[in-house]
């Protein structure tokens, strides 16, 4: 129930998850109703008319840089049964597969998508293209979700960047979003908590080096571009930074399948089998590869991965007229 509040100026109401220790904040009301009959179109919609929403609940006080959220949309059409625009610290993503996870788990726990078995099937239209999920049910919860990701490609392997005075290889991939995929061992640095500030400093500049040498464009898609996040790897475990120096907890949804992408194209797991992905605080998404496709030049691969999402809170978040701070700040 809402509690009047005076010099109110604005109250949006979130239900907050979190997927393997990533935080999915799910915008459930006080905002309108996103125009635009594509995702991508209600994407710029939202950028438009609703960033001052998505500063509010990332930003602090309320938020923090590390912060990820959503909006919740209409489907593109009766194919789908929602659809949802991502954002982050820096603006809206493309694709998010803990998001995803998450997002389905909220829409059957608020019984928006009715339960159908024990395996039920939503379909999410994002934007970067149509998701097919399958909830997983037992005793009346969701226990894990899997996703049936857009076709995923490498775009180069063996890149060479200069980073910190040195050169260093990477391969450039996409999953939904396109990331850059190096091994952590070539900067000498085990993948913990404890080194996060450096993978955060080594990813922006990874980052910054790539996209000042090239442009990385989507074949079919030119609104999908650029250097989404860069994921250090050391065996099955990876640490992604994304957006503004942001850290994911999870594995990264599609990240993990960029990564499966590469992974297939050097012929490091074949199809079919399953590949736990790990984050730097130790959760796991099960993954593979389970199908060959082509996009545009590139040869592509169709993958799943699964996860799961686990309820954090309800919040109404406000802002008052005379609040000096406004939508907020961040400092990283």
């Amino acid at each position: 129930m809402s509690v009047p509040i005076a010099g109110r100026q604005l109250m949006v109401t979130t239900v907050d998850y979190h997927t393997a220790g990533e935080p999915f904040r799910v915008v459930s009301g006080g905002v309108p109703t996103l125009r635009g009959t594509t995702i991508l179109e209600k994407r710029r919609y939202a950028l438009d008319h609703l960033d001052h929403i998505r500063q509010l609940l990332v930003f602090e006080p309320r938020g923090h840089a590390d912060m990820y959220g959503g909006f919740v949309t209409d489907a593109v059409d009766n194919g789908a049964q929602l659809g949802v625009v991502f954002f982050h610290n820096a603006g809206y993503s493309t694709a998010c597969g803990h998001g995803t996870i998450a997002l389905v788990t909220w829409a059957i726990d608020a019984a928006l998508v009715p339960v159908t078995g024990p395996s039920t099937e939503v379909v999410v239209d994002v934007p970067s293209g149509r998701l097919r999920t399958v909830a997983t049910i037992q005793d009346g919860r969701v226990r894990a979700v899997r996703f049936r990701n857009v076709p995923s490609f490498v775009v180069v392997d063996g890149l060479k960047v200069k980073v910190g005075g040195r050169s260093t290889e990477v391969a450039i991939a996409y999953g939904g979003a396109f990331y850059a995929i190096v091994q952590a061992e070539r900067f000498e640095l085990p993948i913990e908590p404890a080194f996060v500030p450096r993978f955060i400093e080594l990813g922006r500049d990874i980052k910054a080096a790539i996209e000042a040498d090239r442009d990385v464009v989507h074949p079919l898609q030119s609104e999908i571009q650029g250097i989404y996040g860069v994921m250090f790897t050391e065996g099955n475990r990876n640490v992604t930074v994304f957006a503004d120096g942001e850290v994911d907890r999870s594995p990264c949804g599609s990240g993990t399948s960029a990564r499966l992408a590469l992974m297939d194209q050097r012929g490091e797991l074949a199809t079919g089998t399953t590949f736990m992905h790990e984050s730097v605080i130790g959760g796991r998404f099960a993954s593979r590869v389970v199908g060959k496709d082509r996009v545009a030049d590139h040869p592509a691969v169709i993958t799943e991965v699964e996860g799961s999402a686990h309820l954090t809170g309800y919040h109404q978040f406000v802002l008052v007229a005379d609040d000096p701070i406004g939508t907020g700040f961040l400092i990283r």
